[in-house]
């Protein structure tokens, strides 16, 4: 298949950047044979970052896998907002965090950096740990996986938790309905369901000015951020509007005494 045809098949399957996805198929192919199999892959609706095995996110490229959230560029807006104030030596946990991409580029913006990762999904732990080091993503239960050792001690918590709610799920674009796990996706009735434990759980492993950062949509900002007020965290929302991200801030202000 040559490049024009290329762009034409992915057109006609209704890939709206169909030259860049052509360029991306043909690096990623080793011969014209993979090519053929990773557009039939394309056409028939897998996202195009698991068809090639990887996502750019914040000039970072992330491994991806069949079945796992795919990072979105809105996110960068919640890693540009955690990365202000870390140093080397701080620790991170990424939370719920999928292929790790959120501490990957955290790792790469701010080198020296302590990230930990965490996530239920044994698919998600796999492909994180090609972006991660390995020792330091965890699978379990949000803080249930992490060591005891870090409580008390992290400066940010970062988690694109789960904030679909269920109904909405089924609404939502076929390359995520039909190609991502649905834990990765489903936050419950309203969709708040994941953040309502990530915020009770914060200020146990926040040191004192900690922070914890947790992505939401406009519409339930506020939600989300009561949600961090009631564990005991001042709060903000950050709203970029070029990324059209969303992101619900709370500090934990507690004297070390």
């Amino acid at each position: 298949m040559d490049l024009a045809g290329l762009v034409g098949t992915l057109r006609a399957a209704g890939c709206v950047f169909a030259e860049d996805e052509a360029r991306l198929l043909v690096e990623a192919a080793g011969d014209a044979e993979e090519l053929a199999a990773l557009t039939a892959r394309r056409v028939a609706g897998e996202p195009l970052e698991q068809v090639v095995g990887y996502a750019e996110l914040g000039g970072v490229r992330i491994a991806v896998a069949p079945g796992v959230f795919v990072p979105r560029q809105r996110s960068l807006a919640l890693v540009r907002l955690a990365a202000t104030g870390l140093r080397a030596g701080d620790v991170v946990v990424d939370l719920c965090c999928g292929t790790g991409a959120l501490g990957a580029v955290l790792a790469a913006t701010v080198p020296g950096l302590e990230v930990w990762a965490a996530d239920v999904d044994p698919d998600a732990v796999a492909c994180a740990r090609r972006n991660l080091p390995p020792a330091r993503v965890v699978e379990g239960d949000l803080y249930d996986a992490l060591p005891r050792g870090l409580r008390g001690r992290v400066a940010a918590v970062v988690a694109n938790a789960p904030y679909v709610p269920t109904d909405d799920i089924a609404l939502m674009p076929p390359e995520a309905r039909d190609h991502e796990h649905r834990v990765a996706l489903d936050g419950g009735a309203d969709g708040l369901d994941v953040q309502r434990r990530v915020a009770t759980g914060a200020p146990a492993w926040l040191r004192p000015g900690g922070r914890l950062l947790v992505e939401t949509s406009r519409g339930q900002a506020a939600t989300s951020a009561a949600l961090q007020r009631a564990a005991g965290l001042t709060v903000t929302v950050e709203r970029d509007d070029d990324l059209d991200a969303t992101v619900a801030v709370g500090t934990l202000v507690r004297s070390e005494t």
